[in-house]
């Protein structure tokens, strides 16, 4: 009598990138007027392998998980071909280097966030919450933003940075009483920025030259070579208008907007919060 018992549940198959193109290039329909019969829907290699400008050879190795990793340009070239989204892309470079893809960064300057992350902003009455670029301009705001912060929108584009403001504004560093501490954390993370942007993004190592050149504070900092991660910090504000209070700050990566970032300053107590409405009243509209 047989006694093996067998599992319910079949391992899941493991998710390869000569799978996920083969996978991609079943969904594709072929151009009209395509000739040829095809045993397979979707597109055929070497019609992949030419919207993509690599050889059949080198796409068939692909396919079979020979031939090495390929490069960012050839895996940008493939997501091309194969019409990936941004999902897919991911997974494509996830699969080829074991690496996220380099950022993509859009027009911020010329096109506002979307509707949703506004209204995520507007749900949070007393946490003051920013979206930054990986150039620090603010792109989006919330009201109690405005209260503690500053008042963005009355503010030409290029006089909404958070790095100019915080090394050229009086005012700011009036309000924040740890100022050397939290400049040297700010400079920490904008170089990590850099790093992360490569060579996509030059706006970045523009405004790093800007205040390098201008900013005789940046200078002594950006030499430390600190780096930063903008995950979890507490900030301490102290306004003439209510005293001193504190807010914990924490970042989050935006989910499909590469580079933006929200910022979310959240009251540590009831006397933090009552700080922010108070200056929430005063506050210009």
């Amino acid at each position: 009598m047989n006694t093996t018992t067998l599992s319910p549940f079949e391992p899941a198959p493991a998710l390869t990138l000569g799978g996920f193109l083969r996978s991609r290039r079943a969904r594709l329909a072929p151009a009209a007027g395509a000739v040829g019969r095809r045993r397979t829907p979707g597109l055929r290699r070497e019609e992949v392998a030419a919207r993509a400008g690599v050889s059949v050879t080198w796409y068939t190795w692909l396919e079979q998980g020979r031939g090495g990793p390929p490069s960012d340009h050839v895996l940008e070239q493939l997501c091309k071909a194969l019409e990936l989204d941004s999902a897919g892309r991911e997974v494509l470079f996830l699969l080829a280097q074991q690496r996220p893809p380099p950022l993509q960064f859009s027009d911020t300057k010329t096109s506002e966030v979307e509707p949703a992350l506004q209204r995520v902003l507007d749900a949070m009455p007393f946490s003051p919450a920013i979206v930054k670029t990986p150039t620090w301009d603010v792109v989006a705001w919330n009201a109690a933003a405005v209260a503690v912060l500053g008042n963005y929108g009355d503010q030409p584009f290029e006089e909404r940075n958070v790095l100019r403001r915080l090394f050229s504004s009086p005012e700011v560093r009036l309000a924040l009483p740890e100022w050397e501490a939290n400049a040297r954390f700010a400079v920490g993370v904008f170089r990590v920025d850099i790093a992360r942007a490569g060579d996509h993004r030059p706006e970045i190592a523009a405004l790093a030259a800007e205040l390098l050149a201008t900013n005789a504070d940046f200078r002594r900092l950006w030499a430390e070579n600190d780096v930063s991660r903008h995950w979890v910090g507490v900030k301490h504000f102290n306004r003439p208008e209510v005293g001193a209070f504190t807010l914990e700050t924490t970042a989050y990566a935006v989910d499909g907007a590469d580079g933006l970032t929200m910022i979310v300053f959240t009251p540590v107590g009831t006397d933090d919060v009552r700080a922010v409405e108070r200056l929430m009243t005063i506050s210009p509209a």
